[in-house]
C-alpha cells in the first residue's frame, strides 16, 4: 500500500512539472504570427523575407485550391498558387513592414500570372490569417492604389488563409541551395527589371529645386535638400507630446511615431526607432572631421538627421531627426489623411 502511494506521489510530481512547463512553451509560441504571400514563383519571395528581423522561418508551398496534399507535379490542377508562409515575431518585425516588402516584389496590376510565369498558379494573393491582417492589408493595398506609383488596378485579392501545404524540399531555400540556377531564372524572368524600373521612377518623380524652395520654408529646404541642422530646442516638434506618425516633409512617406519618440534632453525629436524601416537609408557621414550615420529618407531623399548608438531599450538606438524634415499627422487625423494602416499603434 505504501509502495502505490509513494507510485501515485510521483506521478502526480510528474504530471503538475510537466504541466507547469507547457503553457510556458505555448506562450512562447504563441507570441509568433503567420503570414501568407503569393508572389508568383515562390523561389523569388523567400529571400526579401527571411532577410527581415524578425523573422524566423520562410517555407515555400501551395495554398488556395480545392485538393488535398498536392505536389509540384498536380498542384495547378488542384487551383493552388505558390506562396510563402512566413512565421514572424510581430515585437520585432511588424505585419504593415512585412506588407511593404511584398508589394515591392511583385507586379500587382498582372491578374494573369508574375512575369515570365504566365498562368493562376503564379497570380498575387495576400491570404489574411485573421481581421486584424485582413485590415492592414486592406489600408495597404488602398495606400498603393492611390500612391501613382501604378498606373494600372491594383488586382491582387485580399482572401482569407485556407490550408498551406509545405513543397518539396528542394524548393526550400532554392536561391541558396542552387544559387546559379536561380540567379539564371530570376535574371530572364522580368521580375527585376520590373521592379527597378517601377521604383527607380518612383525616385525620378522628386520635385525640382525650384518647385520645392516653393513649397518648403527656408529653414525645410536647408535642412531637407541641403544636409542643414535646425536649432536646439527652437524647433517644432522636440517637446511634441502628442500622439501621431511622423512623415517626410517633402514626400509623405511615414518615418516616425510618437509611440516610440522619447525626450533625449538634446533639443531635438528623438526615436528608438523607424516606424518603416524601409523608408530610412542609413549612410556614413564624415563631415565636421568625425564618423556619424546620417539618416535621410528613402523615396525623397531628405536628409533626416543621424541616429547614435546611446538610445534606450529595447533598440539601444537614438534617432536625432530635425523637426523642419517632418510633417506631424495626430492620431485623429491619420484615417483621413491616408495612413489608416497605422491606427492599430495607438488602439490601446
Amino acid at each position: 500500500m505504501r509502495n502505490m502511494l509513494v507510485f501515485c506521489l510521483v506521478v502526480l510530481s510528474t504530471y503538475i512539472f510537466l504541466s507547469d512547463r507547457q503553457p510556458a512553451a505555448m506562450t512562447d509560441n504563441a507570441a509568433l504570427q503567420k503570414a501568407t504571400f503569393a508572389g508568383g514563383c515562390f523561389w523569388c519571395m523567400e529571400k526579401p523575407f527571411e532577410e527581415l528581423e524578425g523573422v524566423s522561418t520562410v517555407v515555400s508551398g501551395y495554398a488556395g485550391g480545392t485538393t488535398e496534399n498536392p505536389n509540384y507535379d498536380n498542384y495547378m490542377r488542384g487551383g493552388h498558387i505558390e506562396v510563402v508562409e512566413i512565421v514572424f515575431d510581430p515585437e520585432q518585425v511588424t505585419y504593415q513592414e512585412l506588407l511593404e516588402v511584398y508589394w515591392r516584389q511583385v507586379d500587382p496590376t498582372d491578374p494573369g500570372g508574375q512575369f515570365v510565369d504566365r498562368g493562376h498558379a503564379y497570380s498575387t494573393a495576400i491570404f489574411y490569417h485573421n481581421d486584424e491582417q485582413q485590415r492592414l492589408a486592406m489600408a495597404s493595398k488602398e495606400a498603393l492604389s492611390g500612391s501613382g506609383v501604378f498606373d494600372k488596378p491594383i488586382v491582387t485579392p485580399i482572401l482569407p488563409a485556407t490550408k498551406f501545404y509545405r513543397a518539396e524540399d528542394y524548393h526550400q531555400d532554392y536561391y541558396k541551395k542552387s544559387s546559379i540556377k536561380y540567379k539564371y531564372y530570376r535574371s530572364r524572368s522580368g521580375r527585376d527589371t520590373f521592379l527597378n524600373k517601377v521604383w527607380k521612377e518612383q525616385k525620378e518623380k522628386k520635385m525640382s529645386s525650384n518647385d520645392l524652395q516653393k513649397r518648403l520654408t527656408p529653414l525645410q529646404y536647408r535642412v531637407t535638400q541641403e544636409d542643414g541642422t535646425e536649432p536646439a530646442f527652437r524647433n517644432e516638434y522636440w517637446n511634441n507630446k502628442r500622439s501621431g506618425i511622423y512623415v517626410d516633409v517633402v514626400s509623405g512617406e511615414p518615418l516616425f511615431s510618437s509611440t516610440d519618440k522619447f525626450d533625449s534632453k538634446t533639443g531635438w525629436p528623438s526615436f528608438t526607432k523607424p516606424l518603416v524601416n524601409e523608408n530610412i537609408n542609413e549612410i556614413e557621414d564624415y563631415s565636421f572631421f568625425m564618423k556619424r550615420i546620417e539618416v535621410r529618407s528613402a523615396e525623397a531623399d531628405s536628409h533626416l538627421g543621424h541616429v547614435f548608438n546611446d538610445g534606450p531599450q529595447p533598440t539601444g538606438l537614438r534617432y536625432c531627426i530635425n523637426s523642419a524634415s517632418l510633417r506631424f499627422i495626430p492620431v485623429e487625423e491619420i484615417e483621413e489623411e491616408g495612413y489608416s494602416q497605422f491606427l492599430g499603434l495607438f488602439s490601446n
